[in-house]
């Protein structure tokens, strides 16, 4: 079996950051983690890549081609479907090669898929699920992990906002979920309190607060309530927030992950043998006979 985090989100949001990061935390605890770049808008990140979409097509291809003319976001969904529709390309770059193809893809690897900042790509289009779906068939174990910045999430209206978007992606993507909060350490003392509310929030205030003292606020009431009922009823969304500065707080969410991928399980369940541990016991026994 092999794992993945398919790391998605808006941009900005530190999707890059979290990889390079996370890859540095397993270095430092004896664990071997890659980042594959699938972002073929990227500029520059903090990690060396396994395999690197630009080395496949670059957004400037799709850009500047004089049939296709694509701007930026037509362009990030042209250069996402032609990975799909180049998928050996991909299969060979996590496999190292045809010759290990043939042979069977090698295990325990653990890879983070640094996805582009285009939102539609994972809340309604299908080339997320496409790459969920590949991955899957090529026995990896999958986990979405979602990033929002920290400080867009400060107020009731910002928080509803993200935690609709967290919805709209997990029910598209249709996989284990993760919502992270990123840049916490980049918060002011009294932004950290007041995002300590939205961690576990008590919706019926918060809906409240949205809808007492403004005229958009009394009209679009009931359906701020059932936006509020739906988060809390279900339970559906939860925020993790995430500090790079605290090595603790970025290994207590590798942990959570990891728990969601079952990774690790597999070594720590060993067979005993019973008829041995009886033998054994007995000799201790006999030790203590005079």
């Amino acid at each position: 079996m092999r794992f993945a985090q398919i790391i998605v989100g808006p941009a900005g949001s530190g999707k890059s950051t979290y990889c390079s990061f996370m890859q540095q935390h397993a270095m430092d605890s004896k664990r071997n983690i890659q980042v594959v770049n699938l972002d073929p808008a990227a500029e520059h990140f903090n990690y060396t890549p396994l395999a690197d979409i630009r080395e496949l097509i670059h957004l400037d291809d799709a850009m500047e081609d004089e049939e296709l003319h694509y701007g930026p976001n037509g362009g990030l969904i042209f250069c996402l479907e032609f990975l799909i529709e180049n998928q050996d390309w991909l299969k060979a770059q996590l496999c190292g090669g045809e010759d290990e193809l043939m042979l069977g893809e090698p295990d325990d690897d653990y890879i983070l898929f640094d996805m582009p900042g285009q939102i539609e790509l994972f809340t309604h289009l299908k080339m997320g699920k496409q790459l969920v779906q590949l991955l899957e068939s090529w026995n990896f174990r999958t986990c979405v992990v979602f990033c929002l910045d920290s400080q867009f999430m400060v107020d009731g209206a910002k928080f509803i906002s993200g935690t609709m978007a967290a919805l709209s992606v997990m029910a598209n993507m249709e996989q284990p979920h993760v919502n992270v909060l990123t840049k916490i350490d980049l918060l002011s003392t009294e932004a950290r309190k007041q995002l300590e509310l939205y961690l576990e929030p008590d919706t019926h205030n918060l809906m409240g607060e949205l809808t007492i003292g403004t005229a958009f606020g009394e009209k679009y009431r009931k359906l701020t309530e059932a936006i509020g009922s739906l988060i809390e009823d279900f339970s559906l969304v939860r925020f993790f927030p995430l500090d790079t500065e605290d090595e603790e707080s970025i290994g207590d969410l590798l942990l959570q992950i990891d728990s969601i991928l079952q990774f690790g399980e597999d070594a720590d369940v060993q067979v005993r043998d019973f008829d041995e541990l009886e033998e054994n016991e007995e000799q201790e026994a006999d030790m203590y006979i005079v």
